[in-house]
């Protein structure tokens, strides 16, 4: 049984990204085959490399951890002449292909490794990264500009993203002799299949140099604290992402670097319950008030508004405010705030109120017995 990355890094299975890096940059340093005399070099130098971009993306690690090492690699194997052949799934899963398109397992290691026929040496855009921030849910109401900070990604100051000292020989890779792709030729029963894929060895550089940066391990990238600004509209909901262009992980060769996601957390609120673009709001109000009607005051996100009870207003009686709830996302308008009433009984009445109330119960021909339970019973009769 081949060895599982992550034990090929040294790391634990839930090691972060900042982790795997620093322990690849540690392996490459040991074992780039143009500066270690270990004879077997070249294949833990490589086995180091394919191990760090698998489990720095998120895509391809959650699948290398669902599938298992050994599946994972039949899978990448099988990759061309399964593509060839039009097969249409990943260690016999049948059917089309289960990570979206049409192309059978090209299409998926397309996907996966990043395309073994592809120019290396092309301009790519730089990864997506994904960040969280909670904030109130008065912050979004008002809309708010908050700073931030991220660790990401970025181009090697010490060696500009070449991952080699400016001053390292440099040398033709003798396994693609400068092409950065290496051709193989399979013979299939539908005749013979020619396979172009990125030279290992050279990782489609074409060239191979002396020494590899010793700041970034030859990776032309490292893990740096970026303070940033984002502008959080009004009206947010919880769980919706801002997208920040161009503040991403670098592209490679001249490419673009890709944007930043932040997912935003709205806290939950003490007065308020929110629902979309609507609040929900309990009054607490007295019998008096319930029963002869009254104006009250209402808190919103915007200050206090009055509110006409009617008189026999019943406990759990729902009021619609409208346009007193979240502000819609673009300027559209607000949702409403809907207040629910809620009769309070009294729990501490002196000699006059206790007279007032059992007055209050004759009249209306009930008879009632004023003792300890009395209130009680009010209580559960509202």
């Amino acid at each position: 049984m081949s060895e599982d990355f992550y034990e090929v890094l040294g790391v634990s299975r839930d090691a972060s990204e900042e982790e795997i890096q620093q322990a690849y940059r540690e392996k490459a340093r040991e074992y780039h085959p143009d500066v270690s005399d270990d004879p077997n070099a070249e294949e833990k130098f490589k086995k180091a490399k394919k191990a760090k971009e698998v489990l720095t993306d998120d895509e391809k690690r959650r699948m290398y951890d669902q599938m298992g090492h050994e599946r994972f690699q039949q899978a990448d194997k099988r990759g061309a002449t399964d593509g060839d052949r039009g097969a249409g799934g990943m260690g016999g899963m049948g059917g089309g292909n289960p990570f979206g398109g049409g192309g059978g397992m090209n299409d998926i290691f397309d996907q996966f490794f990043g395309g073994g026929g592809r120019d290396r040496n092309a301009p790519r855009q730089g990864e997506d990264l994904r960040t969280r921030m909670s904030i109130s849910l008065e912050a979004a109401y008002e809309g708010i500009t908050r700073e931030f900070s991220v660790t990401r990604p970025e181009t090697c100051p010490e060696c500009d993203g070449a991952g080699h000292p400016p001053d390292a020989d440099t040398r033709t890779c003798p396994e693609c002799n400068g092409q950065g792709q290496t051709t193989r030729v399979q013979q299939t029963p539908l005749g013979r299949v020619q396979q172009t894929q990125t030279c290992r060895r050279c990782e489609g550089e074409g060239r191979l140099h002396s020494e590899t940066c010793g700041t970034c391990g030859g990776d032309g990238r490292v893990q740096r604290e970026a303070t940033l600004q984002v502008d959080v509209p009004a009206g947010i909901q919880d769980g919706q992402s801002l997208r920040m262009s161009g503040e991403g992980a670098p592209g490679e060769n001249g490419g673009p670097n890709g944007d930043l996601l932040i997912e935003v957390s709205v806290e939950g609120h003490p007065d308020f319950e929110r629902d979309g673009d609507d609040l929900y709001y309990d009054a607490a109000v007295s019998i008096p008030q319930a029963v002869f009607g009254d104006t009250i005051e209402v808190p919103t996100l915007d200050g206090s508004v009055e509110m006409d009870l009617e008189p026999g207003t019943q406990s759990g009686e729902r009021f619609r405010l409208q346009g007193k709830g979240m502000p819609r996302l673009r300027g559209r308008g607000h949702g409403d705030l809907y207040v629910t009433v809620q009769v309070v009984t009294p729990t501490d009445l002196n000699e006059e109120q206790r007279e007032a109330l059992q007055a209050f119960a004759e009249a209306g021909g009930e008879e009632v017995n004023v003792d300890e339970g009395f209130f009680e019973r009010i209580r559960n009769s509202l």
